[in-house]
């Protein structure tokens, strides 16, 4: 098992930043990649941003590519999201994900096996 432990969320106004911390613990070795997922209310979870756990590796959802960065710290066993030039659109709960799966495909939400709790981030006008 891996627990995922998100935190760094909160309000901002718009053009604000803010950055998400996920810390990873438990089976660790197991974790192929880590990703970044976002639920706004009454819509469907999407992908925002995947890492590569071990390897080099980045990918971002077209919508909000120009303004995160995803990064990781292996000896901290912790990944981050940092986020520029928010926009109101973008509150939503963040959710921290693990995937075990070594395939290509990064952002279906089923192929993660390990969630976080979730963060919430509001972003006024």
């Amino acid at each position: 098992q891996v627990q995922l432990v998100e935190s760094g969320g909160g309000m901002v106004q718009a053009g604000g930043s803010l950055r998400l911390s996920c810390a990873a613990s438990g089976r660790t070795f197991s974790i192929y990649a880590m990703g970044w997922f976002r639920q706004a209310p009454g819509k469907e979870r999407e992908f925002a941003a995947s890492i590569n756990w071990s390897v080099a590796g980045t990918y971002y959802a077209d919508s909000v590519k120009d303004r995160i960065t995803i990064s990781r710290d292996n000896a901290k066993n912790t990944v981050y999201l940092q986020m520029n030039s928010l926009k109101t659109e973008d509150t939503a709960v963040y959710y921290c994900a693990a995937r075990t799966y070594r395939g290509s495909v990064v952002s279906r939400p089923d192929l993660y096996a390990y969630w976080g709790q979730g963060t919430q981030v509001t972003v006024s006008s």
